[in-house]
């Protein structure tokens, strides 16, 4: 264990914490957002399960990343996924009922948020992984410290959500920001985007719009078909 006395491991490990920490508030509003809707003791195992496995998957991730983003369509796809999920924990859709619910809602809140991680740390992990240098003793050291993190900041956001709803309008307009960021980031636009820096922000902004629009017009439809239906 001879690198523990080194001053390079320690500075090392301080950088990638004070980036996990500064690269975790949206992962903690997507977490909080994809488990707000569920029973206290529910909630506390999705974030628990869904931020350690989201941490695991950022450490595979990290080892392949660089690879990842050459590929042309892949930010895209990753970008309408996250769009999608955007719209689906603003509309609340779920599925399920009774008993067999609660499981399933579990389940598909864990599942959110590791694809929802997934896709958002695509850039994220480069910058871990150029301050690891490669070393992987110091990368997974550095994002296993992270899971506490995200975990409190997943769990002050949903306690957040219940006292200020309009923060979950706002959770998923930062999830359409960062969709869109993310399409038009891909490789094949790149070119394109260096060239004209105002579309970076053109799409993030349209990604939030697209986000909050279509899914209070289907709230707004829902409400309407209840009232009816009463």
């Amino acid at each position: 264990m001879e690198m523990l006395n080194s001053a390079d491991f320690w500075i090392g490990l301080v950088k990638i914490i004070w980036i996990n920490i500064i690269l975790s508030g949206d992962n903690a509003v997507v977490i909080a957002l994809a488990a707000r809707s569920l029973p206290p003791e529910q909630q506390k195992k999705a974030i628990m399960f869904g931020s350690g496995a989201a941490v695991v998957l950022r450490i595979v991730l990290t080892v392949v990343a660089a690879k990842l983003l050459e590929l042309s369509f892949l930010q895209v796809v990753g970008g309408c996924l996250l769009l999608w999920i955007g719209y689906q924990l603003l509309t609340g859709d779920e599925d399920g009922e009774g008993e067999s619910k609660g499981h399933g809602s579990m389940m598909t809140a864990i599942r959110t948020i590791l694809i929802a991680d997934l896709v958002m740390s695509l850039d994220n992990v480069i910058a871990v992984a150029a301050t690891a240098q490669g070393n992987m003793v110091l990368l997974i050291l550095g994002l296993a410290i992270s899971i506490p993190l995200v975990i409190f900041g997943s769990t002050l956001m949903i306690k957040l959500m219940e006292r200020f709803p309009v923060i979950v309008t706002l959770g998923a307009a930062l999830i359409g920001w960062v969709g869109g960021e993310t399409i038009v980031n891909d490789n094949l636009l790149h070119g394109y985007s260096m060239a004209h820096p105002w579309l970076h922000y053109a799409a993030a902004a349209a990604g939030a719009v697209l986000v909050v629009g279509l899914g209070k017009f289907m709230q707004a439809r829902s409400a309407r078909k209840e009232v009816a239906a009463a």
